[in-house]
């Protein structure tokens, strides 16, 4: 019924070697939530230009006061205490807790907008360790809620492995012994 077609024939090379030659493939459409496969990679868009460049987030919310009671306790009544350890650690032992704390309590007993220094710290901190500017811009934050972004602060830091109590010489002390020292290897399981 049909000719039978010779695939070395030169006819049909032309016709069907052509590079604009493209086959339809047929896709059933979706309805719904989409999908993924467990083991397919995650989908990267080819309209950013660049670098995909991740941003850091803060390790607790603004609001996450409770998840250290002690600190939320003490930060409530003196701030000035918190906002020592912030300081020292963030200036890293260029001023002592005590010298920060009382010029933190200084400005709160004179003007009371002892907010306006310790929002410069936080945006120091911020720039430190490349954390986003948020949930809004640090001055705001400060104003409104100023003991609840001194216990997140705090407890950012503490969460990078400072302790807060024991100021910053201690802790370049114990950070440095952690480098140097080397890791014990148990003699238990032998051969």
């Amino acid at each position: 019924m049909y000719p039978a077609v010779d695939e070395h024939d030169e006819a049909y090379e032309v016709h069907h070697s052509h590079p604009s030659y493209i086959v339809p493939v047929v896709v059933p459409p979706t309805y719904g939530r989409p999908h993924i496969p467990s083991y397919a990679p995650p989908y990267i868009s080819n309209s950013v230009r660049g670098p995909v460049i991740r941003t850091p987030r803060w390790s607790t919310g603004l609001c996450r006061c409770l998840d250290d009671p002690g600190n939320c306790l003490v930060t409530c009544f003196c701030p000035c205490v918190t906002f020592g350890f912030i300081a020292e650690i963030i200036d890293k032992g260029n001023r002592t807790c005590t010298c920060n704390g009382a010029i933190y309590a200084t400005l709160l007993s004179l003007s009371g907008l002892a907010c306006l220094y310790s929002c410069y710290y936080r945006s120091k901190m911020r720039a430190q360790y490349d954390l986003p500017e948020a949930p809004c811009m640090d001055c705001l934050v400060h104003f409104c809620c100023e003991t609840c972004a001194l216990c997140q602060e705090y407890r950012e830091l503490k969460n990078r492995g400072f302790d807060l109590s024991i100021g910053w010489e201690a802790n370049r002390e114990r950070q440095g012994q952690g480098a140097i020292l080397s890791p014990v290897i148990s003699q238990s399981m032998t051969r």
